[in-house]
């Protein structure tokens, strides 16, 4: 059967965001990777499919001459024939987390290039080789863009440097890394976590830009956000190494935001071991079904793994790295999302590994495919920073309408 999106009727508000910012490289004809479904903010494309069969076509994969259909992902050929692909590093053949072209994690070398497998289509007599000594052979590739200055920064910014109330003095420079693993309805960077339209960078091409922003805006902190920055592993460390090359001065801060659904010990160390001097875990909730809501995932089993890794990897950086590095963790607050007694319970936990650690409330605002919600009041905000200062943490800050409140 042949897959292909189409429009469904009366949902598409015509905002253009699947025509302006996804590269779709199957777009005559649809390959159906997905890509503009998940982007869509109305939720109005979904996979269609017709009665024709596709054609069978001829392609190698690591020298080995196979079959696979036509009109299909690399990915999805990869997957036909074997190959298992995973959202969680080092479970399958291949690791795939964003599948939206933006990470390039499951990037595999065609034809002599690095390209993502995930939007990429298959053709005839196309030679892929997806062994990892051979796609370690190329630079790694990414979607970074939004190099900017950066006035309120992120949940791993010092409260001490956050400004009170509204400012427009830079604090960082900051990027955003492109493609999510997570699929949050109320996703606050979904424009760039979905967009696949730009250029990718190599860790050198991004560190540099980073470096010349810092300099242009004066500076020392630079932060790498995103979507979610972790996913191509070998990608960020390279590009935390040139980092600190280019900037080796001891006031240099190198700030990572991450959801951490896929740190782990190994890759914590990596990455302080890369230059790492900052780091802004999120939690999305202690309860799977929380964590369901605010993540958007379907797959109950993978939304414990995550949820289980983002604690057990906060448990290690507290362990291993409280004193060495400085650690902010970030919890999401609005009432449609989560509880107060969840967030005390996060509090509570939280407060017996470490009650000194910066927690940084976020309150999340309608977005995306949450335009239902209402962004909570300033009391509001105040009420959670009470709830969770009388769990016992000593340094509290949340994000309100009004700007920061915090010690």
């Amino acid at each position: 059967m042949r897959t292909y999106v189409s429009k469904r009727l009366g949902s598409c508000r015509n905002c253009g965001f699947c025509d302006t910012y996804i590269f779709c490289r199957g777009m005559t004809p649809c390959i159906g990777c997905g890509a503009c479904i998940a982007a869509c903010p109305f939720e109005a494309r979904l996979i269609d499919q017709d009665s024709k069969r596709r054609e069978t076509i001829r392609i190698e994969v690591n020298g080995q001459a196979v079959s696979v259909p036509e009109r299909i992902t690399v990915l999805n050929a990869l997957e036909s024939l074997g190959y298992i692909i995973s959202k969680s590093p080092r479970e399958g053949s291949l690791f795939a987390p964003c599948r939206l072209g933006g990470c390039w994690a499951c990037a595999v070398v065609i034809d002599g290039e690095l390209m993502p497998s995930c939007v990429t289509a298959v053709r005839d007599s196309m030679h892929i080789q997806t062994v990892e000594h051979e796609v370690a052979k190329h630079t790694p590739l990414r979607l970074v863009s939004g190099f900017q200055g950066h006035s309120v920064g992120g949940v791993g910014t010092p409260y001490w440097i956050k400004p009170k109330g509204w400012s427009y003095r830079y604090i960082e420079v900051a990027c955003f890394a492109h493609g999510c693993v997570l699929r949050c309805p109320t996703c606050q960077n979904w424009e760039i976590t979905y967009s696949s339209v730009d250029d990718p960078l190599t860790p050198s091409q991004a560190a540099r830009i980073m470096t010349r922003e810092r300099r242009a805006h004066g500076v020392d902190r630079m932060a790498i956000s995103g979507g979610e920055c972790t996913l191509n592993r070998r990608w960020l460390i390279e590009y935390l190494r040139e980092l600190r090359r280019l900037n080796r001065d001891k006031e240099a801060r190198f700030h990572v935001d991450t959801n951490a659904v896929i740190l782990t010990r190994d890759y914590i160390d990596d990455l302080v071991g890369a230059g790492m001097t900052d780091i802004g875990p999120d939690v999305k909730g202690l309860d799977v079904e929380t964590f369901l809501r605010i993540s958007g995932l379907k797959d109950e089993e993978l939304a414990k793994k995550f949820l289980e890794a983002e604690w057990n990897a906060l448990k290690y950086l507290l362990d291993e790295y409280w004193g060495d590095i400085f650690i902010g963790i970030g919890i999401p607050y609005n009432p449609k999302l989560i509880s107060l007694d969840e967030v005390q319970r996060i509090g509570e936990r939280i407060a017996y590994m470490e009650r000194n650690v910066q927690v940084c409330v976020l309150d999340y605002r309608p977005e995306f495919r949450r335009q239902d919600i209402t962004r909570p009041a300033f009391d509001e905000m105040v009420q959670v920073k009470n709830v969770l200062e009388g769990t016992g943490l000593r340094c509290v800050i949340c994000q309100t309408e009004q700007g920061h409140i915090g010690p």
